[in-house]
């Protein structure tokens, strides 16, 4: 009976060696031609009086980008070999959880979105334009757990837009 558990095992681990190879991305990296970024201030268009955040977020983003990616941030849109710009287009605060007794609001969604463009200015080509979403529930009457939900949408979008730059695989 042993023989049989460790020939199972054995044919089990030749399985998974054989297949491990099998899934890959098919990018994964920053363009070797690309050494610095800069990411100017986010735009707020978002009609929501949330300008306050646009800064946070691009404070965020660079803070990723310095740290976990080989781009180093300049604050000259000229000299830089790759310009990420964004804008926040949406925030909203609704109700996503409703009491079954009272019909009231028992947490609150915050759903911010931003649209970004990030060009390759020594190719002179768009890398990516899409439209990031961060999202976070807090309890209905809490304004502290209402900033904290901001903060973690922000942190969110930040980091999905880090993945945007650091990757081409979707």
């Amino acid at each position: 009976m042993r023989h049989t558990g460790q020939k199972a095992v054995l044919l089990l681990s030749f399985i998974a060696a054989l297949f491990q190879g099998c899934y890959s991305f098919s990018g994964g990296s920053v363009p070797s031609h690309l050494k610095t970024i800069a990411v100017p201030v986010f735009q707020d268009r978002s009609q929501a009086g949330i300008a306050q955040f646009r800064a946070e977020l691009t404070r965020r983003l660079t803070e990723k980008i310095e740290s976990q990616s080989p781009l180093r941030i300049t604050p000259s849109r000229a000299t830089a070999d790759c310009l990420l710009e964004g804008t926040i287009v949406s925030f909203s605060d609704e109700p996503s959880q409703l009491s079954s007794t009272t019909e009231r609001a028992l947490t609150n969604r915050i759903t911010i979105s931003v649209s970004a463009l990030m060009q390759d200015r020594v190719k002179k080509t768009v890398l990516f334009e899409r439209t990031f979403t961060g999202f976070a529930d807090y309890p209905v009457g809490s304004f502290s757990a209402q900033q904290e939900a901001i903060s973690r949408s922000l942190e969110m979008i930040a980091a999905d837009m880090l993945d945007g730059i650091v990757s081409d695989w979707q």
